[in-house]
């Protein structure tokens, strides 16, 4: 009798112990079930966040009226462009403008103060174009430096500007120029970089010049310019959550400007920046886009671009700076002409990034570059 109440006893010990430890297994089970399940939602939030919604595209459904002249490019994209000045067929000069940063074809920084008399005076005529994903162009997310290059001398072309023609890139449209330099040197009469945005990763900087320019940077840029280049596929996030200081370019902050720059800015540039057509297609395709290349990792560095004028009749390269510039380092852009002697480098003392809008110096950059001189 002993011995079966032993037995159900030991019985019961091992359904209970069995039970206990499947009980155990079943809610481990329905944790590992949960923590995956939230694991799982926060990776579909995190990739919804990250994923930057589609562009809208000028003249498609839903997307902004298409209101400007455009030119079909080989690859089936359209690129919208303004004609300044007197006309094609007369002009002696002939200038493809570069537009830079929140801008578009509206906004030719060289070209604000022009009286129409200086136009007809030199002869002069001026295309400007929206860069693909600003204004009406429409975007070209497979876009590199080498892109935007034969875009330029597609609008050449289409547009019968010759065989040769000259660019002025104002601010990030100044790297553009440098691209020029690299890929269409041949089509080029002569080039104009005007406060170009510098790439802290071009080849040929010393590591301790550009640690000495990049802590000059704010914090917040810092931050969003080693986004840009290391993790590109994060910067539309980066620059759109609310936890963390986006770029101050992007978020239009001008609290890091030089004295001249506010003084410009309040005056001049916030009536003549088109900000609102700039970015109609979405911020991501035009903004972001730019920083990611602009940024990103080049085939080349413009210090080992050669002079592809040679002959001084054939013309000159041009780089202008303000030593109050807070968004280009004006130590870097040094190392850079300094580096390339055939350069014609003007730095202006007490001037900042925005020094183009002021009085004169559309004609004065526009003169020096027709001139082939200082």
């Amino acid at each position: 009798m002993t011995s079966s109440k032993n037995s159900l006893n030991c019985f019961k010990i091992v359904v209970s112990s069995n039970l206990m430890i499947f009980l155990s297994i079943y809610h481990a089970g329905m944790f590992i079930v949960a923590f995956l399940f939230v694991l799982l939602a926060m990776a579909a939030w995190a990739c919804q966040a990250i994923r930057p919604p589609p562009p809208k595209i000028c003249g498609s459904a839903g997307g902004p009226p298409v209101t400007a002249p455009r030119i079909k490019l080989k690859d089936g994209r359209h690129l919208a462009y303004k004609e300044h000045g007197v006309s094609k067929e007369v002009a002696t000069y002939k200038i493809i403008y570069i537009h830079g940063f929140r801008t578009c074809r509206h906004d030719v920084v060289i070209a604000t103060n022009l009286p129409t008399e200086f136009f007809q005076e030199l002869g002069l005529y001026i295309v400007s174009f929206d860069r693909p994903g600003y204004g009406e162009s429409d975007p070209n997310p497979k876009q590199t430096v080498k892109s935007l290059a034969s875009d330029v001398q597609e609008l050449a072309d289409q547009l019968d500007l010759g065989t040769k023609f000259y660019v002025i890139g104002n601010s990030i449209g100044g790297q553009l120029a440098w691209g020029c330099l690299k890929y269409i040197p041949h089509r080029l009469a002569g080039a104009a970089l005007v406060s170009p945005i510098v790439n802290y990763w071009w080849q040929g900087f010393p590591t301790n010049l550009l640690r000495e320019a990049y802590k000059r940077e704010p914090a917040q840029d810092q931050w969003a310019i080693r986004v840009a280049h290391y993790m590109p596929w994060l910067t539309y996030w980066w620059n759109t959550q609310k936890w963390f200081p986006a770029s101050s370019a992007v978020a239009g902050n001008i609290n890091s400007l030089s004295p001249q720059d506010l003084q410009i800015m309040s005056k001049v540039v916030g009536t003549k920046i088109s900000k609102g057509q700039a970015t109609q297609q979405g911020v991501f395709e035009s903004m972001h886009r730019t920083l990611m290349i602009g940024l990103g990792n080049w085939e080349f560095s413009p210090m080992d671009i050669d002079n592809p004028f040679r002959n001084k009749e054939e013309g000159f390269v041009h780089v202008w700076q303000g030593d109050e510039d807070r968004i280009t380092p004006v130590t870097l852009q040094r190392y850079i002409t300094d580096k390339l002697p055939w350069i014609k480098y003007h730095e202006l003392p007490g001037a900042g990034h925005f020094f183009p809008y002021a009085p004169g110096m559309g004609e004065l950059i526009i003169r020096s570059l027709l001139s082939r001189g200082n």
